[in-house]
């Protein structure tokens, strides 16, 4: 596969472009005026963040590239799929909340926002891919009913990879629960006995209700149950 190329632009405004202006300069340097947007959906799939922080891309940048996109004829939504784990994006009512809460809804960023699995995250597609561990990946159906899909990923420190961005946006970020959940299954906890008080946190926070407690008060996971969502 050939390397793509990455453009790259620094923070830095002057009196006659603002951070938007730049972002749609950089867009299109990255060849966005090459796509043929006209009549098309598109599926802008960005993550939203979570409740209380400020890890996540401002509704700024999501409006430019909007407005950009209609103006072209496109008929852009932004999206992303319900999360594994229990919180303020595991469902679709909560996730648009906690979008709004967090700038996102249809009046600040001049479009529609579909979260791509449905109500419960389990509105999904099955598409072959035919690898070695998984035949078929499980992506929400909005973003593959979509003629194009954008990317706006904010960059992230994992605890497992070093860091994440593009590639776990749309890789992990358009799977829907049960795609989350296999993609997951490889990573699942285990418990430090010597070190478990008793305490519940872990069993309070598990979604899958996979932690019980012995007689000796030692969490115990159930791994058939476990999602392995971290």
């Amino acid at each position: 596969m050939k390397n793509s190329k990455v453009y790259f632009c620094d923070m830095t405004t002057g009196m006659k472009e603002c951070l938007t202006d730049k972002f749609m300069r950089l867009a299109k340097a990255a060849g966005i005026d090459q796509i043929d947007f006209m009549d098309k959906f598109v599926a802008i799939k960005i993550h939203f963040g979570e409740r209380g922080n400020l890890a996540f891309l401002r509704h700024n940048y999501a409006a430019a590239l909007l407005k950009y996109v209609k103006s072209k004829g496109g008929k852009p939504f932004l999206t992303d799929c319900s999360t594994l784990y229990p919180g303020s994006r595991s469902d679709a009512i909560s996730h648009l909340e906690c979008a709004s809460e967090n700038g996102y809804n249809s009046l600040t960023v001049g479009c529609p926002i579909i979260i791509a699995d449905g109500l419960l995250g389990k509105t999904e597609t099955l598409v072959p891919i035919n690898c070695e561990q998984v035949k078929e990946a499980k992506i929400g159906v909005a973003i593959m009913d979509a003629d194009i899909v954008l990317s706006l990923s904010h960059f992230k420190a994992h605890e497992g990879a070093g860091a994440g961005g593009a590639i776990k946006n749309l890789g992990m970020g358009c799977g829907s629960k049960a795609g989350k959940k296999e993609m997951h299954s490889e990573g699942t906890p285990s418990v430090h006995t010597d070190d478990c008080v008793g305490c519940g946190t872990c069993k309070d926070a598990c979604g899958q209700a996979a932690i019980s407690y012995g007689d000796d008060t030692k969490a115990a996971i159930d791994y058939d149950k476990c999602a392995g969502c971290g």
